[in-house]
């Protein structure tokens, strides 16, 4: 059965942590798109990095952390379910398999990802599986996608509102500001005994700090209140 018209956004990642950074690319996209219901998928082990440094239920409870304030976003495990390495073009495939065409689905991207678009499995067919919204990051601004991947540049689009009904996926350019901030710089700070304050939202943080991840030292384990427990609990597969 075919759904009927929504905006889904779909934000993948590794999340080890989700940071500032993770939340302004799916708030820019949101809001530039008008977005449905935006699913934030904790990829399993990606296949061109290192296995991820925590595991994937430390992972996803961070994720389903991050979002308890945004009624509209998705804790999702599903490409936890399956088996290493996540492909973006399997989780599009399932995607569709629930129902929903590609016209519907808008893979949401940090512009220095998308940048690599040409090294990702099954490209370039991978553009016809769903929108991609590549958002600005530090030293990567989205409209500078148009001059960098010259060969795509007839499927981007600047003005998100002139395509948003296209029934033909497009790579929409969202030039919006996103915090200058990196889990391998997260990694690193923590490693070193540093405070992350101000670079993941305030559960993720105590949630890190709670369970010792990535090296952390506090002078007392940080106990997360009770809601932040409950919703993590039911929020992990769900999807």
């Amino acid at each position: 059965m075919h759904h009927p018209a929504r905006r889904v956004g779909i934000l993948g990642g590794t999340f080890d942590p989700i940071h500032c950074g993770h939340i302004d690319i799916g708030e820019a996209a949101h809001a530039a798109l008008e977005l449905s219901e935006l699913h934030v998928v904790t990829a399993h082990v990606p296949p061109h990095r290192p296995s991820p440094e925590t595991s994937s239920y430390h992972r996803f409870a961070m994720v389903a952390l991050s979002i308890l304030e945004r009624p509209t976003w998705r804790a999702s495990d599903l490409e936890l379910r399956h088996e290493p390495p996540s492909f973006t073009s399997r989780t599009l495939h399932k995607f569709h398999d629930r129902g929903y065409g590609p016209a519907q689905l808008f893979f949401v991207i940090g512009a220095d990802a998308f940048a690599e678009i040409h090294m990702w499995r099954d490209f370039p067919e991978i553009l016809a599986s769903a929108h991609f919204v590549v958002v600005s990051r530090p030293r990567f601004p989205a409209p500078a996608m148009i001059e960098r991947l010259p060969d795509l540049a007839s499927r981007m689009v600047i003005e998100p509102r002139t395509a948003m009904s296209s029934d033909v996926p497009v790579i929409f350019l969202i030039d919006a500001p996103t915090a200058d901030v990196s889990s391998t710089a997260i990694r690193s700070r923590l490693a070193a005994g540093g405070s992350i304050a101000g670079m993941v939202p305030v559960r993720v943080q105590q949630h890190i700090e709670q369970h010792g991840l990535y090296g952390s030292r506090t002078p007392g384990r940080r106990v997360m209140d009770r809601t932040a427990q409950r919703s993590a609990g039911r929020l992990h597969g769900q999807d």
